[in-house]
């Protein structure tokens, strides 16, 4: 650990009303700047309390590491539905001293108890999806508290309960509503008034709150002081981890309401013997760059590291517009084709890592990328063990549901370590189920397994199985170039993470545009179907008539992704970059801004 200077308490913020209710914000909240440049480090996420919670800790000399934790659970206090300590997620971080790219498997995992007929009912037939994610059924072990504590042991320089104070002021004094918390919490209203503590801290007066009110949270400030004093442990193997089980194995409905709620199967025992896995990245080089990523439970890393190694073989720099995006879908469809079929948690199943990735088995999918026209979707995976020039190993399988919500966040420091962060409850408010007492929704992370296999009689990676964690498609990405920081980068938004990532890489590295301009472009994503989603800008594009003529077939989809990332220029200056609309914006800021 490096030796640094105590932390000051963090981050005063005005004070708010009692948990539940909501008034006029007595102090504005802090500005959404999409895009800041300086010196000292560098925060970007999808809220500006949360990022100014990272650069408070970095200010105050906490690395890179610890103003990520921070900068999360500022996170779990005013995008609850997107995260928290009810979920997981995946860590990647470089260190500076080391010069080596390390990650954390975070992810929820399934009750030792679980198999292949976790959602199913007693006939054979699969829940219907609704039934599931609004369960405790749908519950898995949550690891982002464990993920926390694994990477400040690791890699830190302040004890969790140093990092969490920042959080534990936003939830006690309060956040400002914006009109996309609002927009959340109607979508989901329906389903929170039937659960009396969610409906008590997210309806209050049984309605969603207002813009430009003051939300409070006390119950989850006092949990985080609780995790600062105790560590995890008090989750794991103590009171608020009973808390999580009492919830989920007696879902706590309102009786007036009608609704009936699957009891899940996760215990203490589950919850005693979580254990975060830290493993090897994916590694590929693409242009010079070595690109790194989450692997497998993750589809992320091997999904973005086929396709960069599928367009490795293409001048993606000197073609037009047209061929640019055409390629990019193409071989987006192909690294699905092989992902669906091969990827799941290799623990349970065996997975093909180190083939996927392999320069002899991405050439031989590379055949398969014809400039003049688009190939029919979906498409056969190839076999990665034996690869042969444009090949294909069994019927095409297509992706199983997996919910678009999710946040992330990239921090760098002033030392030049780096973390790209992807945590996630599943769904917009997880299963909607608030821990009483506790201030937090639990995850439905395990509605990320497929029901039943995808292709009958074709063997599904990505079954249920005792103690299994469902396969993600989270891509946090760190970017060296000649052995140091280049950038980082993720995103949100299910299955569509991992074509966010991979357009962000490819307007950065071969479109010659900024970090922010290729957070901006409009996104499109093609994931092996007969259609492929585009964003009412990408529908806007010139390009669109020549890449239809090609083929391609575009479908109009709500905005995908909400990117964040970091950048080291030439001359020693951070660039931090946010998306400028979606999700209503994100929060990018530096230490020592200086443009």
């Amino acid at each position: 650990m490096r030796a640094l200077a105590r932390i000051v308490p963090p981050i005063a913020l005005a004070t708010g009303l009692i948990c539940g209710t909501v008034a006029p914000a007595q102090a504005a909240a802090p500005p959404k700047t999409p895009e800041a440049v300086g010196y000292g480090g560098a925060v970007a996420s999808v809220d500006a309390d949360a990022t100014a919670a990272g650069i408070e800790v970095l200010r105050r000399g906490g690395n890179a590491v610890d103003a990520a934790v921070a900068t999360a659970a500022a996170l779990g206090v005013t995008e609850p539905y997107s995260s928290g300590i009810g979920g997981g997620g995946y860590f990647v971080v470089y260190d500076a001293r080391t010069g080596r790219v390390s990650t954390l498997d975070g992810r929820e995992t399934a009750s030792r108890t679980a198999d292949t007929s976790l959602f199913l009912d007693a006939d054979g037939t699969p829940l219907p999806f609704a039934d599931a994610v609004t369960s405790g059924l749908s519950v898995g072990v949550p690891g982002t508290a464990a993920t926390w504590e694994k990477a400040l042991d690791l890699w830190g320089t302040r004890p969790l309960g140093e990092v969490l104070r920042p959080a534990e002021r936003i939830a006690e004094h309060g956040f400002t509503v914006d009109q996309t918390f609002r927009d959340q919490t109607a979508a989901n209203q329906a389903r929170f008034q039937d659960f009396p503590e969610t409906r008590r801290l997210f309806l209050p007066g049984g309605q969603p709150p207002a813009v430009g009110s003051r939300l409070r949270n006390p119950d989850l400030a006092a949990t985080y002081r609780e995790l600062g004093r105790h560590g995890t442990a008090a989750l794991y193997r103590g009171p608020i981890g009973a808390d999580v089980v009492s919830t989920l194995q007696h879902p706590p409905v309102d009786p007036a309401s009608g609704r009936t709620a699957r009891p899940g199967r996760v215990d203490a025992a589950d919850l005693a013997a979580y254990r975060v896995r830290r493993q090897d990245p994916t590694h590929v080089t693409y242009r010079g760059n070595d690109v790194y990523g989450i692997a497998p439970s993750s589809s992320g890393g091997t999904t973005v590291g086929e396709a960069l190694g599928i367009l490795s073989h293409s001048d993606l720099a000197g073609l037009d517009a047209t061929q640019y995006y055409h390629r990019f879908l193409e071989a987006s469809r192909i690294a699905f084709a092989d992902r669906n079929r091969w990827v799941g948690d290799p623990a349970a199943v065996d997975v093909p890592t180190r083939e996927l990735l392999s320069p002899a088995y991405t050439a031989a999918r590379a055949c398969l990328l014809d400039p003049a026209r688009a190939l029919t979707s979906p498409l056969a995976p190839g076999d990665p063990r034996r690869p042969t020039a444009c090949g294909s190993s069994g019927p095409a399988v297509t992706e199983s549901y997996e919910g678009p919500s999710t946040t992330h966040l990239t921090v760098a420091d002033r030392w030049g370590d780096v973390v790209s962060y992807t945590l996630t409850i599943e769904q917009t408010g997880g299963s909607g189920m608030t821990v009483p007492g506790r201030g937090f929704l639990l995850n439905n992370e395990l509605t990320d397994f497929s029901f039943t296999p995808v292709v009958p009689g074709v063997p599904d990676p990505n079954l249920p199985g005792p103690g299994k964690r469902p396969r993600s498609s989270m891509s946090p990405t760190v970017v060296l170039r000649d052995g140091r920081p280049f950038l980082a980068a993720g995103s949100p938004g299910g299955a569509t993470i991992i074509t966010t990532v991979l357009q962000v890489l490819l307007g950065r590295i071969d479109r010659g545009l900024t970090l922010e301009q290729a957070i901006a472009a409009p996104r499109a994503s093609q994931r092996n179907a007969a259609t492929t989603a585009a964003e009412a800008g990408f529908l806007a594009l010139p390009e669109r008539a020549g890449l239809e003529a090609l083929g391609q077939v575009l479908a109009s989809s709500a905005e995908i992704g909400a990117a964040t990332g970091v950048e080291r220029l030439p001359d020693g200056r951070w660039r931090a970059a946010a998306e400028p609309v979606r999700r209503g914006g994100g929060s990018a800021a530096v230490v020592r801004p200086a443009g």
